[in-house]
Order: C-alpha cells, then sequence, then structure tokens
C-alpha cells in the first residue's frame, strides 16, 4: 500500500533503507538522510524516534535533498504511512475556533487553505475539529513551516496536535491516488 525509501546522501545516493510500514525506529537502518524517493502513499517522517520532533508530510515523488520536503536537517528516526481513509466519500471538512474548548468565531473549510489569515482574517486557531478526511496544518502561509497532521477528531487545544503555539499560516487536505 506504501513505500518510500530513505537515503543516507543527497541525490538518492549511499545506504539505503525501504520501508512499506510505519517504522518507529529509523536509527539502526541509517545515521542521517539526505533525500527520500516515495514510490506510493502518504508519509509523515519524524526528527525523533516513536513519531515524535517536528514531522513532515510526503506525497508520492522524488525529495533529493532535506530541503525539499522542508527539513531542518538530516536527521530523521520515525516514520508513519498515512492509511488511506476507510469509506471516505473524497470529502473534506473541517470546523476551526478562535478558542480553546470549541468556542469562540467558528468558520468551516472544505479544501485547501494558503493563508489562513487573508481568508479569515486569524493568525491563531485554539481548537479544530476535523470531520471528514485528514488534513496537514503548516505554522506558516504558503504551506511552510511546521506540519502536524489532522486525522478525523476533535482537538481541543493546539496542544492536542503537538503544537508548541496556536499560530497557523496554512491549511491543506492528505489527498494522493492510493
Amino acid at each position: 500500500m506504501g513505500k518510500i525509501t530513505f537515503y543516507e546522501d543527497r541525490a538518492f545516493q549511499g545506504r539505503s533503507y525501504e520501508c512499506t510500514t510505519d517504522c518507529p525506529n529509523l536509527q539502526p537502518y541509517f545515521s542521517r538522510c539526505n533525500s527520500i524517493r516515495v514510490e506510493s502513499g502518504c508519509w509523515m517522517i519524524y526528527e525523533r524516534p516513536n513519531c515524535q520532533g517536528h514531522q513532515y508530510f510526503l506525497r508520492r515523488g522524488e525529495y533529493p535533498d532535506y530541503q525539499q520536503w522542508m527539513g531542518l536537517s538530516d536527521s530523521i528516526r520515525s516514520c508513519h504511512l498515512i492509511p488511506p481513509p476507510l469509506q471516505h466519500s473524497g470529502t473534506y471538512r473541517m470546523k476551526i475556533y478562535e478558542r480553546d474548548e470549541l468556542r469562540g468565531q467558528m468558520s468551516e473549510l472544505t479544501d485547501d487553505c494558503l493563508s489562513v489569515q487573508d481568508r479569515f482574517h486569524l493568525t491563531e486557531i485554539h481548537s479544530l475539529n476535523v470531520l471528514e478526511g485528514s488534513w496537514i496544518l503548516y505554522e506558516m502561509p504558503n504551506y511552510r513551516g511546521r506540519q502536524y497532521l489532522l486525522s478525523p477528531g476533535e482537538y481541543r487545544r493546539f496542544l492536542d496536535w503537538g503544537a508548541p503555539n496556536a499560530k497557523v499560516g496554512s491549511l491543506r487536505r492528505v489527498m494522493d491516488l492510493y
């Protein structure tokens, strides 16, 4: 269902390791990661073991150096295959709130949002409810900065999605041909 290959050196050189499922600890297989090839599926990769630390969303494609996935370093220590949604209707829906506990002004999204500030006049989202589909939340506009995977469910405060603060710049639907 999914296949990702990690390479120690840039441009798909050096020692490599192939994954077809979640791997909570990649440290035994390579010491650094400077390029990645995703043959199928959507993946989250993490800078620390057990899906901790900075996370990065990758879909099918080639990433010849870590800047291509907006990485801050060559440290990748775990990965998670994002499963295709079961009985997914093809629609995506999320409600965002200006205050925690799903309170305050609410806005609804059904498509990608390049700039939360331009579209909703917000720079912070304190809680949200993902009703349909999986999403990637980005700290900055234009799909830049820290990334967080959001699966369907309630996130009553920004700590629930793993962020150090409520700053949100953009949101993108997880879409790929499985």
